[in-house]
């Protein structure tokens, strides 16, 4: 039998067989044949002569080709710190990812500076052409609300709904799953988002219920889905109806709930579906997780949703907040204003970076 030997071996196979065998002292041994005692006591307590394997005990988990390219994707376009993006990776693609494979991951890429990464993203961007006009500077409490059409999974019998808030400050979102978007699920959405939001909202920006057949970023509609309840366009206000605007009943449920806690509802304007283009890119996030994922199950989805919205809130860095996450662009808020909110903002257990 061949026995491969490494490299920078001190000992042949006859020698160790000699030390195994032998009963002199470790010292003496070690002094015969020019090797450190410890080499001796090695060899004594094997009953092999052959080398062992270099290979480390714990082989770390290594991606496909294509999961490397979307951590790849994730680096380049969200500019994620290195925790963050093993963050995401432990959640979405590989949950036994260690953080030193995915540092030689970014290096082997070239994406592992962040700084030149940032002042490469910011250079591109700075000779824009003439600067869109955006949103007034607002501060927490403005809340973005809008409803998204799931997909049927195979154990359903049909869809349910995604419901969103997203802060317009501070980019936080909240999201809810239910069977139907009927006002009085709306309502309650609106009651326990004003639980869980750690600011007081104090405004609230909905579509009209009108305009609905021009679409609010889940695709075409002219009308109810089979098996929908009617009213379909109803769920957020009653201000609007065949012939146009109207004065609101002020039987509506969620603009009850708003006038309840002192919060001013307002609508997007008819045919302007970009004022809640906050929202809608957000839900091209969620659209964008709908196609690239194969869920088991209705629960499947719906953990998925809610870990994704956790990871987004604690630990995805936004261009807009200044590549600070939202919980921690609502830390800043709070020391500056603290009477803005009603409860202190803390991150979750796990995801402190």
């Amino acid at each position: 039998m061949v026995i491969r030997l490494h490299k920078k071996a001190r000992t042949t196979p006859e020698i160790r067989r000699e030390i195994q065998n032998s009963d002199l002292p470790a010292t003496v041994l070690a002094r015969k044949y020019g090797v450190h005692r410890h080499t001796i006591r090695k060899w004594r307590q094997r009953d092999s002569v052959e080398d062992a394997s270099h290979r480390p005990h714990r082989i770390h988990a290594t991606l496909t080709p294509q999961q490397e390219a979307i951590v790849v994707c994730l680096r380049e376009t969200l500019l994620l710190p290195l925790d963050d993006l093993l963050a995401v990776v432990h959640r979405f693609i590989h949950p036994k990812m260690s953080r030193s494979a995915l540092d030689r991951l970014l290096r082997r890429h070239g994406v592992s500076n962040l700084k030149e990464l940032i002042a490469a993203k910011e250079g591109e961007n700075a000779p824009a052409k003439a600067k869109k006009k955006g949103f007034k500077d607002y501060e927490p409490g403005f809340v973005h609300i809008d409803i998204k059409y799931l997909p049927k999974m195979p154990d359903e019998t049909r869809g349910r709904y995604l419901f969103v808030a997203i802060d317009r400050a501070s980019r936080w979102v909240c999201l809810e799953i239910h069977p139907t978007k009927e006002a009085q699920v709306a309502a309650g959405f609106l009651d326990r988002l004003i639980a869980k939001a750690p600011f007081k909202i104090t405004k609230v920006l909905t579509d009209n219920g009108k305009d609905k057949s021009a679409g609010s970023g889940f695709g075409p509609r002219s009308g109810p889905r089979r098996g929908e309840p009617q009213g379909w366009g109803e769920q957020f206000t009653d201000r609007f109806c065949a012939t146009g605007e109207r004065e609101p009943t002020g039987r509506h449920l969620f603009d009850q709930a708003c006038q309840r806690h002192g919060i001013e509802h307002r609508l997007i304007p008819p045919k302007h579906p970009q004022t809640n283009g906050m929202v809608e890119r957000f839900n091209g996030r969620i659209a964008e997780i709908l196609k690239t994922t194969r869920f088991r199950s209705s629960q499947d989805l719906e953990r998925t949703l809610m870990q994704y919205a956790s990871v987004y809130n604690h630990q995805i860095p936004q261009k807009a907040l200044g590549h600070i996450s939202p919980v921690q662009a609502l830390k800043d808020w709070q020391k500056k204003r603290p009477e803005l909110f009603k409860k202190r903002v803390y991150n979750l257990t796990g995801l402190d970076s």
